[in-house]
């Protein structure tokens, strides 16, 4: 699964400005709302209710907040470099500053684990997240997640 088919230019966000992690899911579940049709209060409360479980902090200043929704007709990624880094209860207490939302129908089962796979084996990517981190523009960001698994960015 390439993320170019969970994700598009319209769903990369670049220097998003928020001060907190409550913020960050509000936000991201209002830019979510406009890409997949759903309300923005249930996509905020399937994020938000993801995190009671345990952070989606991963580690390196990424986080992956995850759910899925009824309705939903595919698997949605929103991806966003926040302006600043905040803290979001990461697993190695360390700010993030890279997250990919994922959203999946409710019967998505392993393609829901096979999306969360391959965003993981993206962002754990050192190099990639370092060009994610310098790139200037929406634009440029979706040009480092969609190249091909196994290339790397100019």
């Amino acid at each position: 699964m390439e993320l170019t088919e969970l994700i598009g230019p319209d769903s990369v966000i670049c220097n998003l400005r928020v001060s907190s992690k409550k913020q960050a899911l509000q936000e991201l579940a209002k830019r979510a709302a406009q890409l997949t049709g759903r309300p923005e209060r249930a996509i905020f409360e399937v994020l938000t209710e993801r995190e009671r479980l345990g952070t989606t902090g991963v580690g390196n200043g990424i986080a992956i907040p995850h759910g899925k929704l009824p309705d939903l007709d595919r698997l949605y990624a929103l991806f966003a470099r926040l302006e600043q880094p905040i803290d979001f209860d990461s697993i190695d207490e360390q700010p993030v500053d890279l997250i990919c939302v994922l959203l999946a129908p409710e019967t998505a089962g392993a393609d829901h684990l096979k999306a969360l796979a391959r965003v993981s084996r993206i962002l754990r990517d050192r190099g990639t997240c370092e060009k994610m981190r310098g790139a200037d523009s929406s634009d440029g960001l979706f040009a480092i997640l969609s190249q091909p698994e196994g290339s790397e960015a100019a």
